[in-house]
């Protein structure tokens, strides 16, 4: 498929908003702050098409991004203590508008950051999505910033954070600095594609 053909599609911030499900939509789901949007633009190879925000919790809307034959989505980031109950209540409606209102969603790339332990919040989204029966795939942001030691416990304690959350799942290593797993990510776009043309 042609990585090359996006573009930003619209940005949603109520789930009254949210456009029609026409294709299938491959989300990335992840705190704020955890890299979503400099892994989404490295993997598909632009600089800025997702934003880049130096402020945790500013990505407060479900931004479609169009691919051939499917959508990426940015969903909104979460966990930042100081987005007010209002806000987290609203990010909590529109999340579960989303995804229990039938859209056509084969993947979630869920992303952690390998620096730190697998939080609250990460912890309930795998399960949340466990329990939608959605499949997912996790992606171990900002590796770059571990040494090589580091690195390894670091992969062998987040399947002891996860538990069964983490048994038979993909857990991808990924820099956007140096581009580390982001060709697994695309071919895992592809094979989704393929399917979907297939």
């Amino acid at each position: 498929m042609n990585f090359n053909n996006v573009s930003f599609e619209a940005a949603f911030g109520t789930f009254e908003q949210l456009c029609e499900s026409t294709v299938p939509e491959i989300c990335f789901s992840g705190r704020s702050n955890v890299g979503k949007s400099s892994i989404i633009n490295k993997t598909l190879g632009r600089k800025s098409l997702a934003r880049v925000s130096t402020k945790p919790g500013k990505t407060v809307t479900v931004n479609f991004y169009k691919l051939d034959g499917l959508r990426l989505v940015d969903l909104p980031g979460y966990g930042y203590a100081k987005v007010d109950f209002k806000e987290r209540q609203r990010w909590a409606e529109l999340m579960e508008g989303y995804f229990k209102s039938g859209r056509n969603i084969p993947l979630v790339f869920q992303l952690i950051d390998s620096r730190h332990p697998a939080t609250d919040f990460d912890i309930s989204m795998l399960d949340f999505l466990s329990q939608m029966e959605i499949p997912y795939v996790i992606i171990l942001t900002k590796c770059d910033k571990l040494n090589k030691t580091e690195f390894n416990t670091r992969m062998s304690s987040i399947y002891e954070e996860l538990g069964e959350l983490a048994e038979g799942v993909e857990i991808i290593p990924t820099s956007a600095q140096n581009g580390k797993g982001c060709e697994q990510i695309r071919e895992i776009i592809s094979q989704i594609y393929d399917g979907v043309e297939g």
